[in-house]
């Protein structure tokens, strides 16, 4: 190692412990531009034998002598964060310390200072960053990424009061779905959350938004032949990178109002000392869209929600090497079921009259807690490791208007369902040789769900006829344990510079409803073909089980000769889904500031999942289809220069399936003749999805705006139809006064559905849909925030 690079590599181990991207940038602002290139090769290495010459450094004086006897090393310039420091020399007293660089520190500096010293010839400067050990462990080949900053969400009309399945929309292959849901490549849902590489227990699905935008400070959509270590929910993986507070210490308070009565106040609070390290963030919202409108009108009837959130990560390095962390997040939401007026009852109820629709009083409760206790580490220059235990607790509560369910629906059903689940995830990997790094892994995850029914419901005859206009009550119970593990083991094997293959296998053992296990071996390939230009490809097996708390009660008969009677009484046992998948893509940068991706995917499946809303409560019901095929195509344009920033998704994807082999009595006879010969559309397969947007800061006001296209999702007898396409258009203004009266003050304008288009996501017909659903008419916010 030349001398140059010897200096350069004192500045990498000052490098912040939280991303190597912005170490490089960090590093870049002092070093001339012809020898940045040679931080691209010091970076991410080992940097315990590297001998380190500090009397100067092209010209940026990084450390000075005091004496013969102590020597006394002064970094200035450094950016704020948590540093890690290790200083070794023989015949020194060896230095390890952490140290942190304040916000608001003046002229910030590092300094290290080694006694007892008879020469400072030569100094071993190290510092490992600690989240070596989640970039070590954590792999991409092969896949496809779409990446998406804290500039890029700054950069939204809403900023980050966007919701954050909103924000997902903005990735390519995403399609929207009422109720928040997120439809990725033509699965339904199946996705799987991780906060900081940790995966997060999925919750009982329902239309509440359980994470907040503001505590992301990044988040990755990993999808198409994922590594081994990725199991179960598999149409995307959504990694989410937290705000942690090692760069601030202070906070904001916010407040944002607007259409639909919306009012909601947020705040955060961050800070780090010693090692410790903490970032705190609260938000309370309210408006009346907590649902889609179910008609086209500007206002909906009987849709009020009240919001909150919490979420709080603390990190406390107990050395060098070793980091301890602690995720703890809380969401609880209140919504009215809106109303439909002018709707003619079904059915009669002695002594009721008159019961108008529009005063129908249905609501429906969520709620979400979560905690993640982590050891994350690295031991020796090799081995990076990281173990985490997390719990989950999930209830959704749907409660009816007896009276008016009983009139228009024939059935008033209180449903509640609870899930408790604990787990432990254990990931490491180890560095075998400069071409191979053995990465392996164990997950375990048992859950505690119990499922509640209180129904009314009306006598009748064989044809569903009402035969008596007094009610009574069916109550079902019941409970269940289930069991899930999964072990993975591959290889990320770098043949040379440009080719690299990472390949391995995952086994899963699945003991829910079912009982099923799978052996699931995975490949891809990265090859950077020139500097500008990079293809991967990959295979995956993929074993994907049924979301075991939506799994509908088994008592179907109970409801026999009622007014709620199944359509059929065929019942299987929903069984878990086995996918091959391929994928192949490249990505070529066109210019400096314009890259170009394009990648297309092809899915054959076995026991293909779906679900569908068939039940009073906005709750889903799993279902399978015996055989399905899932196909597309992605085209990404992104442009970044300077102050400007642009991107371009467009996605075509067609998913199909065939006979319909569990849950079949929430289906027609003629619906399940039809699907057992015909492959059919399922219901949220969109063929066209597409998301644009630009951004441009300009005197410190930064200008934004973005769209969403889409063909429509399907509808109809056995989903043969698809509703019309749709276009929304999003426009925002913020400004950030840095010398108001109270400080610096954030200010933004924003207007969704700018042109009040009026759209519809759901036409309340097609397989597994309940109501109809229209996207959000005009609407216009006004929000604000101060620093403090």
């Amino acid at each position: 190692m030349n001398t140059r690079l010897l200096r350069l590599s004192a500045l990498v181990a000052l490098a912040t412990s939280f991303s190597t991207t912005v170490a490089y940038a960090q590093i870049a602002q002092v070093l001339p531009q012809q020898i940045r290139g040679a931080i691209r090769d010091a970076l991410g290495r080992p940097l315990s034998d590297a001998k380190v010459d500090l009397s100067d450094a092209v010209g940026h004086t990084v450390a000075t002598t005091t004496s013969d006897k102590q020597g006394q090393f002064v970094f200035p310039g450094v950016k704020p964060g948590n540093y890690a420091v290790n200083v070794d020399k023989p015949s020194f007293a060896s230095e390890k310390k952490t140290v942190t660089v304040a916000e608001n520190s003046v002229n910030p500096l590092v300094a290290v200072t080694l006694t007892n010293a008879e020469t400072l010839d030569q100094i071993v400067v190290t510092s490992e960053r600690l989240d070596r050990a989640r970039n070590g462990i954590s792999v991409e080949t092969g896949s496809s990424i779409y990446r998406i900053g804290a500039k890029d969400i700054a950069a939204l009309p809403q900023g980050e009061s966007t919701p954050f399945n909103e924000v997902l929309l903005r990735a390519p292959g995403v399609a929207q779905d009422s109720h928040g849901q997120l439809h990725v490549r033509g699965d339904h849902a199946n996705l799987q959350y991780r906060l900081n590489g940790i995966l997060l227990p999925e919750s009982i699905s329902g239309f509440g938004q359980t994470l907040d935008t503001r505590f992301v400070d990044s988040v990755n959509l990993l999808t198409g032949a994922l590594p081994a270590q990725y199991g179960y929910r598999t149409a995307g993986v959504v990694d989410i990178h937290t705000k942690t507070g090692q760069v601030a210490n202070g906070g904001n308070i916010g407040v944002e109002f607007g259409s639909n009565n919306a009012r909601q106040i947020s705040g955060d609070v961050s800070g780090s000392h010693d090692g410790f390290s903490y970032y705190i963030n609260g938000s309370f919202d309210a408006n009346n869209l907590g649902i889609e409108n179910p008609t086209g009108t500007s206002t909906a009837l009987h849709d009020r929600t009240l919001q909150n959130k919490a979420f709080s990560y603390f990190s406390y390095l107990l050395n060098p090497d070793t980091r301890v962390s602690l995720i703890l997040g809380t969401s609880d939401g209140r919504f009215q079921i809106p109303n439909i007026a002018g709707k003619t009852p079904s059915f009669q109820l002695d002594g009721v009259t008159n019961y108008p629709s529009a005063g129908l009083n249905e609501r429906q409760r969520e709620t979400n807690r979560y905690g993640i206790l982590a050891v994350q580490g690295v031991i020796g220059n090799d081995i990076d490791y990281q173990v985490a235990a997390f719990s989950r607790y999930t209830k959704v509560l749907f409660e009816p208007d007896m009276v008016g369910d009983l009139l228009y629906t024939g059935v008033a059903s209180r449903v509640l369902r609870t899930g408790l689940a604990n787990g432990l995830q254990t990931d490491g990997s180890y560095r075998l040789n400069d071409t191979h790094t053995i990465r392996a892994g164990v997950s375990y995850t048992r859950e505690s769900l119990k499922n509640s029914n209180d129904s009314l419901t009306f006598t009748a005859d064989t044809n569903g006829n009402q035969t008596s206009m007094q009610p009574f009550s069916i109550n079902d119970q019941g409970q269940k344990t289930t069991n899930q593990t999964g072990i993975y083991l591959q290889d990320e094997w770098k043949l040379n510079d440009q080719f690299t293959v990472n390949y391995g296998a995952r086994m899963d053992w699945l003991n829910a409803y079912v009982s099923a296990s799978q052996f699931s071996p995975r490949v891809g390939v990265v090859y950077q073909m020139t500097p500008r230009t990079t293809f991967h490809a990959g295979y995956a097996k993929y074993f994907t089980p049924p979301t075991s708390e939506l799994i509908a009660a088994t008592t179907v008969g109970s409801f026999n000769g009622t007014t709620n009677a199944a359509a059929t009484s065929r019942n299987d046992p929903v069984q878990a889904e086995s996918a091959d998948y391929f994928d192949l893509g490249v990505v070529h940068q066109l210019t400096p500031h314009l890259t170009i991706g394009l990648d297309g995917y092809y899915k054959k499946v076995k026991s293909m999942l779906d679900e569908g809303q068939f039940g009073s409560a906005l709750l889903f019901t799993p279902f399978n289809y015996a055989q399905g095929k899932v196909y597309g195509l992605e085209l990404t344009v992104n442009y970044r220069n300077d102050n400007l920033g642009a991107y371009l998704n467009i996605a075509r994807s067609t998913a199909l399936g065939k006979t319909i082999t569990s849950s079949q009595y929430n289906f027609g006879q003629s619906s399940l003749d039809y699907i057992a010969s015909h492959w059919v559309h399922l219901d949220h397969d969109q063929s066209v999805t597409a998301s644009t947007g630009v951004s441009y800061l300009w005197q410190g006001t930064t200008y934004s705006a973005d769209a969403l296209f889409g063909s429509g999702l399907r509808s109809g007898f056995a989903n043969t139809q698809h509703l019309p396409s749709y276009t929304e258009v999003n426009m925002g203004v913020s400004h950030t006064f840095n010398a108001s009266a109270i400080g610096k003050v954030t200010a933004r304008l924003s207007m969704i559905n700018v042109f009040d288009r009026v759209y519809q996501i759901r036409d309340g017909s097609g397989i597994g849909v309940g109501a109809p659903q229209f996207g959000q008419r005009r609407g216009m916010y006004v929000a604000m925030s101060t620093a403090f």
